[in-house]
């Protein structure tokens, strides 16, 4: 199942499973039999012992949430923040001046010569997306498109034709 902050839990998730193994290591210390601790938090065996195992190496410190998981974004939050703004251009801009659309390959191209940063297209659209992008199918329409020419003629022409 995949949650908002990028597939994992949310943050009150992992307090709330963290405060769960720190039951347990209470229960450990107590010599609640692993059993007993799985039944009393309704978790399973499994769990118990791997919790148990953690415990008696490292202690409490062993049992904290070790944060989101997943992989660590190689942008920080300036470099997030140009992008964004080098997208909202357009590619024109960025010379791709046949459509204005942005691919995944042309996006990646676009990190590689802002941040010497090399992306696939997956890790691209999972970028893209924690940033607010999402696949769209743009309304073909030419870049030198005159919207007063074309109301004009609406207004005069096309009225005409239609009678």
């Amino acid at each position: 199942m995949r949650y908002p902050d990028g597939g994992g839990l949310t943050a009150a998730g992992r307090a709330r499973r963290e405060s769960v193994r720190l039951q347990a290591a209470q229960m450990y210390e107590q010599d609640v039999s692993p059993v007993q601790v799985a039944h009393r938090l309704r978790v399973s065996t499994k769990s118990v012992y791997q919790w148990r195992r953690r415990w008696r190496a490292g202690g409490e410190a062993a049992l904290a949430s070790k944060g989101p998981g997943g992989a660590v974004c190689r942008l920080n939050t300036r470099q997030l923040g140009r992008l964004r703004a080098a997208l909202d251009g357009g590619p024109a801009a960025w010379g791709w001046d046949q459509d204005q659309r942005w691919t995944l390959a042309r996006a990646a191209t676009l990190i590689a010569r802002l941040f010497h940063v090399r992306y696939t297209l997956r890790g691209t659209s999972y970028l893209l997306h924690r940033l607010g992008y999402r696949p769209q199918v743009p309304i073909h329409r030419a870049a030198e498109r005159d919207e007063k020419a074309i109301a004009a003629w609406r207004t005069g022409t096309w009225v005409k034709l239609r009678g």
